[in-house]
């Protein structure tokens, strides 16, 4: 297992009105966040507010390339970002015990926190296709690249893993400075990561390491490619 320093590039807020941040996600403009009552957004070039819609937003966020998913409670709510319209909702694995969302490759992605889960969900009825098991709680969920990372945060300790997808198996570790912690967590796509800072009510962007080029011998950051069941 790799383990090395997170780099934090950069932090945006405090947000104004803004107590605590959830779950991240980005539509390739925007970074959107949960707020509680509000799913916000914000410009990561300029870092100015720039959207806001109402609609509980507790946990974890995720964009399909169309539209919006945001845990709430005991649900996921998949909204029209144009409208702020909640367009339907299916029932979340966790029964509110949930924490990080993402999308890839049809399915969601949800994180159960204290009991160390992720599950791939059926996003038209909920159903989990299957389960992950992790070591750490989990927070924040993402794909980039067909590598699965996760958030942790357990007490003043918080850290990014890059995890096996069939297994579990940690393989990459990029250990937060103490004291910051990941709620949530979405990749640009890129070599950075958006992470949400829970009650400090920051996003922050974190370096995303670099893989070895393809034909080096890597076993251990091998491509792992999402199959959709």
């Amino acid at each position: 297992m790799k383990r090395s320093s997170a780099e934090i590039i950069s932090e945006y807020g405090p947000f104004p009105g803004v107590d605590s941040v959830g779950g991240v996600t980005y539509d390739g403009e925007r970074v959107w966040f949960a707020a509680g009552d509000t799913l916000a957004a914000f410009d990561p070039a300029s870092g100015e507010a720039s959207r806001t819609i109402d609609v509980a937003a507790h946990a974890g966020t995720a964009f399909d390339g169309r539209h919006l998913f945001q845990i709430a409670e005991n649900r996921i709510q998949k909204i029209d970002p144009n409208t702020g319209r909640v367009l339907a909702t299916i029932p979340a694995p966790g029964a509110g015990a949930d924490s990080g969302l993402a999308w890839a490759e049809g399915t969601l992605w949800v994180g159960q926190y204290r009991d160390r889960k992720i599950h791939q969900v059926d996003p038209e009825t909920g159903a989990i296709l299957r389960t992950i098991a992790c070591d750490r709680f989990v927070t924040g969920v993402t794909w980039v690249d067909g590598e699965l990372w996760h958030g942790t945060w357990e007490g003043d300790e918080s850290d990014l893993r890059r995890v096996d997808p069939r297994t579990g198996e940690v393989l990459e570790v990029l250990e937060m400075p103490p004291g910051v912690g990941v709620s949530g967590l979405e990749s640009d796509g890129g070599e950075q990561f958006f992470c949400g800072g829970g009650n400090s009510g920051k996003v922050r962007t974190v370096r995303r390491t670099r893989r070895v080029p393809a034909g080096a011998s890597d076993s251990a950051g091998a491509s792992v490619t999402v199959t959709s069941k």
